[in-house]
């Protein structure tokens, strides 16, 4: 009997221990929970091949690719995922006095000129991928995501959790367009704790 599908979304761990799902919509989103420039290197999880290994098994991409990544590959997979990060927060905060870098644009064009990784048809129906797989092509595949969704109909949908202490990057495909939290299991339900103890505290003194 064919297995259901996970749901879609990065399995992920709080700070607590208490573990979620985080779906930030693209593949290339989900790049950015391994670390970052700055004040986010404490994060970083992308230290040797099999991290990035690891990080393509828990991603969107459907059947994992068999990938074999080498050192310098895992360099370049923390030089794009940088770049992404700044490109897509700078357009999440929509600020008009920082822009996105052009540097930044550079990294993730040079990376998607790549070729990427090919999907096929397998024999038994299922998706599958063509030849062979490398952390380039990884990367390519990436990159190109991030192409459409920079220049795609929802660039002006890209959001930063809106919890203080949260930086999580999502694209919301919401019909609405109202999403507000990196997940409701997580940033989403402890702000309806607060309001809720907000509420009942105000009950109490009034």
């Amino acid at each position: 009997m064919e297995q259901p599908l996970p749901p879609p979304g990065m399995p992920m761990t709080s700070r607590s221990g208490s573990t979620y799902r985080f779906d930030p919509g693209t593949l290339c989103l989900e790049l950015l929970t391994t670390g970052g420039p700055g004040e986010f290197k404490r994060y970083e999880m992308l230290h040797a091949p099999a991290d990035l290994t690891a990080w393509a098994e828990r991603s969107r991409l459907r059947p994992t690719p068999v990938a074999e990544v080498s050192d310098a590959e895992v360099v370049a997979a923390r030089r794009l995922r940088d770049a992404l990060f700044r490109v897509t927060t700078a357009r999440a905060l929509d600020d008009p006095a920082d822009p996105a870098d052009p540097a930044d644009i550079d990294v993730i064009n040079e990376a998607a000129a790549h070729p990427p990784l090919i999907p096929t048809v397998a024999p038994d129906g299922g998706r599958g991928w063509a030849g062979p797989a490398d952390g380039t092509r990884l990367l390519a595949t990436v990159a190109r995501d991030a192409v459409e969704l920079l220049t795609g109909p929802f660039a002006h949908r890209i959001r930063m959790c809106s919890a203080g202490n949260c930086s999580l990057v999502y694209v919301d495909t919401s019909r609405p367009g109202r999403r507000r939290w990196c997940s409701m299991e997580h940033c989403g339900n402890r702000n309806k704790v607060r309001t809720l103890r907000a509420r009942r505290s105000d009950e109490d003194t009034a």
